[in-house]
Order: structure tokens, then sequence, then C-alpha cells
């Protein structure tokens, strides 16, 4: 069981999964260096620009058998304890415990963290989440702007591509054969 702290009236509050799973809130729960983020739910641009990349990518995902794709609500614990739920996530097969998506929070990192920007939201304001999840070992991270109608791709070997209109956005060797013009995200 995984445990993290939180400053609690001056005492450090250890937090389990289980604690974290019964937290009741009306959008997601990120826990990020001791503190407890509770995130707003998703605008109605931002949730369909996620469920269009998200049925895209479970397509394809399910089609060649690679792994799962998990949704904004999935919890991911990093070793330093906090709580990551990226909006859009996937996890190869062998990298699943006996194959299988586990009951609670993932204890590894997803191979692919996806995030989509809300309305008030830039790229600078998930330049720390994004070397996290790099750090943790997420292979690739997409960040999703549908403001600017671009998607921003992070890889561990400290690149960055930036994708607009009828540029291709691909699953490169995390997610063989995934690919999807960007436009088409916002349509």
């Amino acid at each position: 069981m995984a445990t993290s702290t939180v400053a609690d009236r001056g005492r450090a509050k250890v937090w389990t999964d289980e604690e974290l799973l019964r937290i009741k809130h009306e959008g997601k729960v990120e826990l990020v260096n001791g503190e407890l983020r509770l995130m707003t739910p998703a605008g109605m641009e931002q949730g369909k620009v996620s469920i269009s990349l998200s049925a895209r990518l479970y397509h394809h995902v399910h089609k060649h058998k690679l792994g799962e794709v998990y949704d904004a609500q999935t919890g991911f614990r990093p070793p330093q304890g906090d709580l990551r739920a990226p909006d859009v996530s996937f996890v190869r097969t062998e990298r699943l415990p006996e194959g299988k998506t586990p009951k609670g929070f993932g204890h590894f990192p997803p191979d692919l963290a996806v995030e989509v920007f809300a309305p008030d939201e830039t790229e600078e304001a998930y330049n720390e989440k994004v070397r996290e999840y790099l750090r943790w070992g997420v292979r690739l991270v997409w960040l999703v702007d549908p403001n600017t109608q671009t998607v921003i791709v992070y890889r561990p070997d400290g690149t960055r591509t930036a994708l607009k209109g009828n540029q291709v956005l691909s699953g490169e060797e995390v997610v063989p054969g995934f690919k999807c013009r960007v436009r088409t995200l916002f349509a």
C-alpha cells in the first residue's frame, strides 16, 4: 500500500490508496508534494477534445491488442507518493500486473500521458507535470491545446515537437501504428 504525506494542521497526514479512492469530489483529484488538488470538472470543449482523442486511441489500441486506455479519473502513484491522473493515458499489456488492469491505482507510470488544456491553461502551466511524468518513466507526453488547436509532444530524450492542422500525431514506438491528423481532434 503506497502512502503520501500532507501537512494537516502542523502534523503529517498519511494518505493511503483506500483513503484517496474514497474522496468525494465532482472532478479529478491529484496529490502533489503532499497537497491535495481538487480539480474542477472539464468544460465541454475540453471534454469533447479529450473523448475525440480517447476514442481514436482506444479503437487503435484494442484493435491491435496493445494494452489499455484510461480516462481522467484513473490515478497513477509515482514512487514519491504523489497521485497523478492524466486526462488520457495508455499502458502496454505487458506492463499491467498479470496483463490485467488493477482494481486500485497504478503503481507504475503509464506509457503515454495526455493532458487536455482548459480554456485558461497554457503549456507553461504543465511544465512541472511534464517533467514529473518524464522523470517517472512516462515514454511519451502529449499536451493538447484546444485554444491553438495544437498538440505538443514531449519525449524522454528532451525533444519537444508542436503539431498543428494537417500534421500527423503519431504514437511513435510507444503506441505502434497510431496516427491521426491533429485537426481531426478539434473538428
